[in-house]
């Protein structure tokens, strides 16, 4: 198949990862593709096994580095490929509560104020390798789902769902009347994480940086945890954080 070397001016998802997991989703709509010649080598296996699946996906550009980089922001590390695609649809808080009801079990992570997309991707990568059923985020101010947030998730955009909620303390409430256990991590948690009782339906809330949960917020929480640090830096990065609970969460 030859590639198309037309021009295109956007690209929001880049990294092998991340453009790798967006090319096999069936539910992404790839409206082009753009690689280095170096990267197209590396890729040629993932374009088979997506015209194996009768994915519906465009011809490569090949494109040099150089221009690939003006696409893109500043510094942004692209490992010489990049697409272009909308969103995927969002999930919504009931999507969690219907999957709920017909599941064992459901664990899932909300983030009140966690805007940093860094910190983002690297939470929904985190959920995503430990099994947690979804992820929510205040609808305000909330990162989008590509670029370097996208790139720092290695693909997990693909695989986790994730709703936004315009009022945290109001979705807590729906869920607590569906059955759910909420659970703050905050540093003056009485309990560690690791001494919970774990339910069939939880949701653990992680806050931003410095602020922490928000009072409303923290307010509406059955229980405060918090993590067994006691070194001499006693505080982890929000990402590293939720990394820890994750596990302890879903490791019986």
């Amino acid at each position: 198949m030859r590639p198309n070397r037309g021009k295109q001016n956007s690209a929001n998802i880049y990294g092998f990862h991340a453009v790798s997991e967006a090319w096999m989703n069936e539910d992404r709509v790839i409206q082009a593709l753009y690689i280095t010649e170096q990267a197209a080598r590396g890729f040629e296996g993932t374009i088979v096994e997506g015209n194996r699946n009768k994915l519906k996906r465009p011809k490569p550009t090949i494109i040099d580095k150089q221009k690939l980089e003006k696409m893109l922001p500043r510094g942004a590390v692209h490992q010489g490929i990049a697409i272009s695609c909308p969103q995927l649809e969002e999930s919504d808080v009931q999507d969690f509560i219907i999957h709920a009801s017909n599941n064992k079990r459901t664990v899932l992570a909300m983030l009140d104020q966690v805007t940093d997309p860094h910190n983002v991707g690297a939470i929904l990568r985190s959920a995503s390798a430990f099994g947690l059923d979804g992820v929510i985020m205040q609808k305000k101010h909330a990162p989008m789902l590509d670029g370097v947030l996208a790139k720092t998730a290695c693909g997990a955009v693909d695989h986790i769902p994730v709703a936004q909620a315009t009022n945290l303390s109001r979705t807590i409430k729906e869920l607590q009347d569906e059955g759910f256990y909420i659970i703050g991590l905050d540093e003056r948690g009485e309990k560690e994480i690791g001494n919970l009782v774990k339910t069939d339906k939880m949701v653990i809330v992680l806050g931003s940086e410095g602020d922490g949960i928000r009072r409303l917020v923290k307010e509406s929480c059955d229980e405060l945890t918090r993590l067994p640090t006691g070194g001499t830096i006693a505080s982890l990065n929000v990402s590293n954080a939720a990394a820890v609970t994750f596990y302890a969460l879903m490791n019986d």
